[in-house]
């Protein structure tokens, strides 16, 4: 007679299935606030592909004391747009065009890139701007490395060296 009211007597299994529930609910939140707070989550997390470059120069020519040429190529999956230039020289001098109609180069296609620097005629106008020590760097002189950073219109930056012998 004992055996039958054990077996119709379910309070003490519901409350061990509720407190094992409870159990798995704790560690599975803790697991979750340790994932976010290391930043294993971010990591985890798929992130777009932009589609924009690798970006890289096949050649480079200067064509005047202030204007370089660099056929830039993107080896990428979409269109890719530059939006602004920065001209840096070895003492940090910078030319920056932040505000410049850039070429849009297609998959697989290297695009001739006009960068200018400078204040004389034909140069970069009113929208260029020089940071840096005043007069230090207004054209490009031989035997001296230049590095060229364009950003796209997705604000990706791309850097390149260009030496001018």
């Amino acid at each position: 007679m004992n055996t039958q009211r054990y077996v119709k007597d379910k309070k003490g299994i519901n409350t061990i299935l509720a407190s094992l529930l409870m159990v798995v609910i704790v560690v599975v939140a803790a697991v979750m606030v340790y994932a976010w707070s290391t930043g294993l989550l971010g990591t985890l997390l798929v992130k777009p592909n932009t589609g924009e470059g690798p970006l890289s120069p096949d050649s480079s020519a200067f064509t005047s004391t202030t204007n370089v040429t660099i056929y830039i190529r993107n080896s990428g999956s979409s269109n890719v747009t530059l939006a602004a230039y920065y001209v840096t020289d070895s003492s940090s001098n910078t030319w920056q065009q932040l505000n410049w109609a850039g070429p849009t180069i297609p998959p697989n296609k290297a695009i001739a890139t006009y960068i200018v620097i400078g204040t004389g005629s034909g140069t970069c106008g009113s929208s260029c701007q020089y940071i840096g020590t005043t007069g230090a760097f207004n054209s490009f002189a031989s035997g001296y490395s230049y590095t060229v950073k364009v950003v796209t219109v997705k604000n990706n930056p791309f850097t390149f060296t260009v030496t001018k012998s």
